[in-house]
């Protein structure tokens, strides 16, 4: 047996072993809290457990920009704890993500907890009213699309990227452009399966101009050219 065969192995007994405990976290907290168990080496269905209903989920669910944000940061991404985020419908939510490393400190998963906060925050809103109070405004968290299709997380990623500029693609110049595709990558959306053509599609340009601009962005970035997804939408 090779040795990343007995990484491989090593990495399934991590997961076997986290799996109960997924179920246990959820029973502990109560219905507001949510817990879900991510395999990061199948980013189109990581989720392989997952106990409450927070945001939805469900065992064969993508990862959230949350763990393509880990993905493309690789051994070096660090846990992101008790954050707040809002759904794309305004649920109000708490948030951990803990990584999963296996004996070299490769990142190969992720345990991550979600705390449907919304309650509190009303109860606490109304409170301060009664106080002569302001409440903490929710407006300005970021959004996080939990869904159990990437197709729908990576087109959210997008049109987060364009509405922040204020531009659509045919709006951008090129340094725009590349600066778009810059982001999308160093967010991970392109260590998915066919996402650069997914891209493409959601932007309105051919397959073609989509590896050229990606290409182009990783050749200008500041590390320079980086591994990139195949003809087929791999990774190497």
């Amino acid at each position: 047996m090779t040795a990343e065969e007995d990484l491989e192995r090593e990495r399934d007994a991590v997961i076997a072993a986290f799996t109960p405990v997924v179920a246990g976290i959820a029973a502990t907290f109560g219905p507001v809290c949510e817990a879900v168990l991510h395999d990061y080496r199948r980013p189109e269905e990581s989720v392989v457990a997952v106990a409450g209903s927070v945001t939805g989920r469900a065992v064969g669910g993508a990862m959230s920009e949350i763990g393509l944000r880990a993905l493309a940061g690789g051994d070096e991404a660090a846990d992101e704890l008790n954050y707040l985020t809002r759904t794309r419908d305004g649920q109000l939510v708490k948030s951990s993500t803990v990584l999963l490393r296996d004996s070299t400190g490769a990142v190969f998963g992720a345990l991550c907890l979600n705390l449907d906060v919304g309650v509190v925050s009303q109860a606490h809103a109304l409170l301060g009213a009664l106080a002569g109070l302001g409440g903490t405004p929710s407006a300005g968290l970021p959004v996080t699309t939990f869904g159990n299709d990437i197709d729908s997380v990576v087109d959210a990623m997008v049109d987060s990227h364009q509405l922040h500029r204020h531009q659509n693609w045919a709006g951008l110049d090129r340094a725009g452009r590349l600066e778009l595709f810059r982001g999308l990558d160093e967010q991970g959306v392109f260590a998915v399966r066919r996402s650069v053509e997914q891209v493409a599609t959601r932007l309105g340009i051919s397959r073609a101009s989509a590896y050229h601009y990606l290409s182009q962005a990783r050749a200008s970035g500041p590390d320079g050219p980086g591994p990139g997804p195949t003809p087929n939408g791999d990774r190497p």
